[in-house]
């Protein structure tokens, strides 16, 4: 697999990661990509028949709290602090443009 990765390969690559990239850090990466690609079909090679997945190399516990109610803060507390609220909520600016959110705007 390490072998066919191509220049057009790396340029696609980097039009999807939306990366601008010269003729040199394309041979660059394509060198580098297909050195991981090379170790991955290595890995992908080991017989892991048998073998337990696991998440970290040794045992590690997890002590939980006591999980115990408590009353939450009351809303005129949590937003006085705040730069701007509206019927309770915190307002924030729009970061996403959307059909609803511009009609929201314009009234």
């Amino acid at each position: 697999m390490a072998d066919s990765l191509t220049r057009d390969d790396v340029t696609q690559i980097a039009h999807l990661a939306r990366l601008a990239l010269s003729d040199a850090e394309i041979e660059g990466l394509r060198t580098e990509l297909s050195a991981i690609l090379t170790h991955m079909d290595a890995l992908g090679a080991v017989d892991v028949d048998g073998v337990e997945p696991m998440t970290h190399p040794v045992p590690i516990e997890h002590p939980l709290r006591p999980d115990h109610i408590e009353p939450s803060l009351e809303a005129e507390i949590a937003l006085a602090g705040s730069h701007a609220h509206t019927d309770g909520c915190f307002q924030v600016p729009h970061i996403i443009k959307t059909a609803t959110s511009a009609t929201a705007q314009e009234k």
